[in-house]
C-alpha cells in the first residue's frame, strides 16, 4: 500500500470515528444542546478535525444523520432478499423493523428530533433523505406486495395499509409504552413483554395477510427461528429513553 492510499485509509477511519461520536451525541442532546467538545473528546481527536472533515457543527450532523440513516436502510434492504418469496420478505422487513426500533435508540432519537424540526420547517436533511434514502426502500415494500398479491400469496389489499399495519404497529408500541404500563397489569418494556409483542405482531401478519393461512403462519414461524430475539437487557436501557 502506498502512502498516499494508506493517508485515504485513514483519514476515513478518522472520519467515521468522528460520525459515530457525533451521532451518539447529537442522539443524546440534539443539534442545539450537542457540544463539540464533547464529540472531539469522545472521537479522541483534536476538534479542528471535526471543521476540517464536515466545516461546521450542523454540516457534522447532517452527516451523522446521514451516516445514521444508511446504515438503517442498508439492514432494511437486506431482508428483502428476492430469493424468498414475497411474503418471507414482508414478514422479515416488519421484524427487523421491530428490532431496528428496539436497538437502534440513536437513530430513534434522532429522527424524532428531526421530525419535530421538519414541523416546524427547520429540517434541511430530512426532504433529502426521504428522496435519497427511505423513498428507494419504500418503492422496494411496494414491489413486494404487489409481486406478493400477483403470485398469490398475499391478499389482495391496498399496499401502503400493509405497509402501515407492518410498521406501524411497531411504532405505537414502543411509543405508546410509557402510558400503557400505567393500564396494563404488566410492564410492556421488560424483556419478556418484548419477545411476546414481537413473537405476536409477526404472527398476526402471516394470519392476516396471507390467502393461505396455514402457509402464512408457517412462514411467520420460520421467520421468527431464522431471526432471533436481540440479546436481551434492551428493555433496561429503553426504559431511560422513554
Amino acid at each position: 500500500m502506498n502512502g498516499k492510499a494508506s493517508n485515504l485509509n485513514r483519514a476515513d477511519r478518522t472520519r467515521k470515528v468522528i460520525l459515530r461520536a457525533a451521532i451518539r451525541e447529537f442522539s443524546r442532546n440534539g443539534l442545539a444542546g450537542a457540544r463539540t467538545d464533547a464529540i472531539a473528546e469522545s472521537a479522541k481527536v483534536n476538534k479542528a478535525l471535526l471543521y476540517y472533515y464536515f466545516k461546521s457543527k450542523s454540516g457534522l450532523y447532517a452527516a451523522a444523520l446521514e451516516e445514521a440513516s444508511a446504515a438503517v436502510v442498508e439492514r432494511a434492504l437486506a431482508v428483502l432478499d428476492p430469493a424468498r418469496s414475497a411474503g418471507d420478505r414482508l414478514l422479515r422487513t416488519a421484524l427487523n423493523h421491530f428490532d431496528r426500533i428496539l436497538t437502534q435508540r440513536d437513530f430513534q432519537s434522532l429522527m424524532q428530533q428531526e421530525m419535530v424540526r421538519l414541523r416546524r420547517g427547520q429540517s434541511e436533511s430530512v426532504p433529502l433523505l426521504a428522496k435519497q434514502v427511505f423513498k428507494p426502500l419504500l418503492e422496494k415494500l411496494q414491489e413486494v406486495v404487489h409481486e406478493g398479491i400477483e403470485t398469490g400469496e398475499l391478499c389482495p389489499v391496498d399496499w401502503l395499509q400493509v405497509v402501515y399495519s407492518a410498521l406501524g404497529a411497531n411504532v405505537f408500541y414502543f411509543l405508546t409504552a410509557p402510558m400503557m404500563r400505567l393500564t396494563l397489569s404488566f410492564d410492556p418494556l421488560e424483556d419478556a413483554a418484548i419477545e411476546s409483542r414481537r413473537k405476536s405482531a409477526v404472527q398476526f401478519l402471516g394470519n392476516a395477510l396471507f390467502v393461505d393461512r396455514a402457509h402464512g403462519a408457517s412462514l411467520a414461524k420460520r421467520v421468527l427461528a431464522d431471526m432471533p430475539m436481540p440479546k436481551a437487557g434492551n428493555a433496561r436501557v429503553w426504559r431511560k429513553f422513554v
